[in-house]
């Protein structure tokens, strides 16, 4: 009987110790798994916008004192899309960023408030949070002071001072109770402009055919013309020299001659550094939907694509300034049109699913 009672105890030992095996190599086998989607989980909680193919979760820049959340996302929506964040409650940030447009306005010059036009076109605001300079002419220093700066221009939001602005946000009961939910403190031009660029952060564009080509290895992701374009692109067209990383943007500021020879010439970067060297000279901007942005160049002065093909393949416009990068290409009329196919290849996808809020903070 005692033998029976210690053969079944032994039999009961060694269950239990082949389930905990068992039970461990489970856990070892999952947790990768159980890993991966907690870091989701969180990645969506915290606002941050699923990468589309292409693009670099390493460069997307957050600040250490503007994290990401997913109600600081919502505020900032409304904060882009209302027309109350201007003097006469008639200019949004959206007004001049137009999402069916790629989030611009298809003008060659942007108009603010009382119709007043600037002298630039508004550039898009998708994949923003992939550099810092701002502006074409790369004069904030972040996303934030982008995200603030048009608000307090004369012929753009229209408001006297950043105080003007933020005044009028504190009469909006539902704006301070955001505002403190979100920040645990009151509206100051700091969190409006934190708020705005935590939204824009969520505008992507990626995932596009030739992302799918690259990334992706469809080999049937662009056409045989768009291939002839890619290697014209990168080669004899020399578009890559400026157009260069996954954005399709150095970043950078260069001098094109576009506008020289007008009566009032433009300095571009030239007013922010005061650098001889940089007259005339924007910021590349990205080539990422650029199917859908125009009309082009800083100006506004290039209504279509082949109109840009054709104004670098005659070598831009010769003045002191010029960068060395311009040069007369000699394009065929069949290496054109190959071009132009490629950059079409551009559009993608991340940014076509967001629209302005149905009703406002009251």
């Amino acid at each position: 009987m005692n033998q029976d009672i210690k053969e079944s105890l032994n039999q009961n030992d060694q269950r239990y110790h082949a389930f905990w095996i068992f039970a461990v190599l489970l856990l070892f086998l999952f947790l990768p798994f159980s890993t991966l989607t907690l870091e989701q989980a969180e990645a969506t909680d915290s606002g941050q916008p699923e990468m589309p193919l292409g693009l670099k979760s390493s460069a997307f820049h957050i600040p250490a004192d503007n994290p990401m959340t997913s109600e600081k996302v919502a505020l900032g929506r409304f904060l882009f899309f209302d027309k109350r964040l201007s003097k006469d409650n008639r200019i949004a940030c959206a007004t001049c960023h137009i999402p069916v447009l790629a989030f611009t306005d298809g003008q060659p010059v942007s108009t603010g408030i009382n119709r007043q036009q600037g002298g630039r076109s508004a550039p898009t605001a998708l994949n923003r949070a992939f550099t810092k300079r701002q502006f074409w002419d790369g004069r904030a220093a972040t996303l934030e002071a982008q995200s603030v700066g048009p608000l307090s221009n004369p012929i753009e939001h229209g408001f006297t001072d950043n105080a003007a602005m933020v005044a009028k946000l504190n009469r909006i009961q539902g704006y301070q109770k955001l505002f403190t939910d979100v920040f645990g403190k009151k509206i100051t031009v700091d969190t409006v402009g934190q708020a705005i660029a935590t939204f824009q952060r969520t505008l992507l564009s990626g995932n596009s055919p030739l992302d799918r080509f690259e990334h992706g290895k469809d080999t049937n992701a662009i056409s045989d013309a768009a291939k002839r374009g890619l290697k014209l692109f990168r080669g004899k067209a020399r578009c890559g020299i400026c157009h260069s990383g996954f954005n399709f943007s150095d970043e950078n500021f260069h001098n094109l001659g576009v506008g020289w020879g007008h009566e009032s010439l433009d300095v571009g970067r030239y007013n922010v550094t005061k650098k001889q060297t940089d007259i005339g000279s924007f910021k590349t901007p990205t080539l990422r939907e650029i199917e859908h942005t125009a009309p082009y160049m800083h100006d506004g002065s290039l209504a279509t694509l082949g109109d840009v093909i054709a104004f670098y393949n005659d070598g831009g416009i010769n003045n002191p300034f010029l960068s060395p990068f311009i040069v007369p290409l000699k394009l065929t009329a069949t290496e054109k049109k190959d071009l132009l196919t490629f950059l079409k290849m551009l559009s993608g996808e991340g940014w076509q699913h967001i629209k302005a809020p149905e009703t406002f903070p009251q």
